[in-house]
């Protein structure tokens, strides 16, 4: 049961984290660092994504019960944002936004919003709702870091995998990660309305 809970949060977050898709902005956005800078980039890109991903499972679940939202109506909102998200990944309109020379593009835009952005967030505390059991979190929370892990080796190695890969190649993947994070939004809604139909809208 629990290796299940462990795969939902890795392949979830793994699809919506996009690490191959994230290569081409991560390259674009470090084109003029050293490779020590470009390679320390990484680390603090992804550990920023990994706090920002920490605090809202530990305190996303109170800030919705302060404002009385329910598991069903988070589901489906989580659902059309993935959604959204997913849309974009198969259109191949991700854009590379231009920085201050003053900002840290570490921490803005790599860590958030390209990595913890709002579809990550939202999959952090549905996920988080969905498992209630301490057991169930420490599974949801080793998900999440082997999924971060991925992340980061596809940063760390940006430079030697996109000599590798062709551009078409990457844009293909992304295209593969953009139809599994379809799957799993439309599951999320299906589950919420199947949800509601069984206990009725509270």
């Amino acid at each position: 049961m629990y290796w299940r809970t462990f795969g939902q949060a890795f392949l979830t977050l793994l699809v919506i984290l996009d690490p191959l898709g994230n290569i081409p902005v991560f390259l674009a956005l470090t084109r003029d660092y050293e490779p020590r800078a470009r390679h320390r980039a990484a680390y603090v890109s992804v550990l920023t994504a990994a706090i920002i991903l920490l605090v809202f499972a530990v305190f996303g679940d109170a800030l919705l019960r302060y404002l009385s939202i329910s598991l069903e109506s988070l589901m489906v909102a989580g659902g059309v944002l993935l959604f959204l998200v997913a849309l974009d990944m198969l259109r191949g309109t991700s854009a590379v936004i231009g920085v201050p020379e003053d900002t840290s593009i570490a921490l803005v835009p790599l860590g958030t919003p390209f990595l913890a952005g709002p579809g990550a967030i939202v999959a952090t505390i549905v996920l988080t709702r969905q498992h209630p059991l301490a057991v169930g979190r420490v599974a949801l929370v080793m998900g999440a870091a082997l999924a971060l892990l991925v992340v980061l080796a596809s940063l760390r190695f940006a430079g030697a995998i996109g000599r590798w890969l062709r551009p078409s190649a990457i844009h293909f993947l992304t295209r593969i990660m953009g139809l599994l994070l379809t799957a799993v939004a439309v599951q999320l809604i299906a589950s919420a309305v199947g949800r509601w139909i069984q206990n009725g809208i509270s």
